[in-house]
């Protein structure tokens, strides 16, 4: 059975949401936030980067979350939470699978600390996610989802990232992704995790 070390509010509930769509256990290792909100020096002794999430399965170790997806699609041969491989639905997927890690991350935390701090979120960086989160309406289209009703894995992908910005208020100019927020914690692989788990952003 695979073993998951999950830091509380992290990407380790993608993971976790996979999982349950597959119909697939883990052995489940939870480490609790600092008070700084930062991980626990545990999980260093687990990678030395001291990430999260992290599987082992078979004696192997992996961390990153996109990998760590991509490698329970593969072991379990799974082919329902992409398109089908080789049509143009198929590379768009992927590149919106990479865009969440690549591109909106690290545009999106330069709002999110600000605004988890209370203080104001600076011009530049609200300018720039809004531009992403535009990017984002187009890819969402009609919906719900990025694919229509069911869940792919850059759905499961970004949700961590849209969970924050949920939480920190940052979607109110942009009724799509809201919706797209809403419709993403009505999937049963959503609320199997949470339940599981916890939520992924923290509460108020």
């Amino acid at each position: 059975m695979i073993t998951l070390h999950a830091l509380n509010y992290s990407r380790a509930t993608r993971v976790l949401w996979l999982l349950a769509d597959l119909g697939k256990p883990c052995d489940r290792i939870d480490y609790e936030r600092t008070k700084a909100f930062r991980a626990p020096e545990a999980l260093s002794r687990v990678h030395p980067l001291g990430k999260s999430p992290v599987i082992e399965d078979d004696g192997m170790m992996l961390a990153e979350s996109a990998t760590i997806l991509r490698y329970l699609v593969a072991k379990y041969g799974d082919h329902s939470h992409t398109p089908p491989p080789g049509t143009p639905a198929y590379w768009r997927h992927e590149a919106l699978f990479d865009y969440v890690e690549a591109s909106l991350a690290e545009v999106a935390l330069q709002a999110i600390l600000p605004a988890f701090q209370g203080q104001p979120v600076p011009e530049p960086a609200k300018t720039a996610l809004d531009t992403h989160l535009d990017y984002l309406t187009q890819a969402i289209g009609d919906g719900p989802l990025l694919f229509g009703k069911r869940a792919m894995l850059a759905d499961i992908q970004l949700s961590y990232i849209v969970a924050l910005l949920a939480r920190m208020d940052l979607l109110g100019d942009h009724p799509t992704v809201a919706a797209y927020w809403e419709a993403l914690q009505e999937q049963p692989g959503y609320i199997s995790a949470t339940q599981a788990a916890g939520p992924m952003a923290p509460p108020a």
